[in-house]
């Protein structure tokens, strides 16, 4: 088995009820995220939400991982979480504003 290593970015959403996709699983790959970093570009604090789902649709209560943090203004959070992944899922993450970003490090195994 080969291992990628990879990240990916998404700018945050206006609204914690909009979602985007972080991170999607290839098919016939498993993922490792090894760790979540988010950065916030405005002086005001913003509230984040990451979930994992099987679908690009808003995450279940049974899948979030932080659910309305506060992340403070102009700060940065790094997160180590070794999350494993397999085939078809999608990390989806929203924010209050979007002068936020979301950035993930994977491990893809196929």
């Amino acid at each position: 088995m080969a291992t990628n290593y990879k990240y990916s970015q998404v700018q945050g959403t206006s609204s914690t009820g909009t979602y985007a996709t972080l991170y999607t699983t290839p098919a016939s790959t498993e993922a490792v995220i090894s760790s979540l970093v988010i950065c916030n570009q405005s002086s005001s604090s913003i509230t984040i939400r990451v979930g994992l789902d099987t679908t690009e649709g808003t995450p279940g209560q049974d899948e979030f991982l932080i659910y309305d943090a506060a992340v403070a203004g102009n700060d940065t959070v790094a997160l180590s979480l070794g999350i494993a992944l397999d085939a078809g899922k999608y990390v989806r993450v929203s924010s209050s504003a979007d002068t936020c970003s979301f950035s993930a490090f994977v491990s893809e195994i196929s």
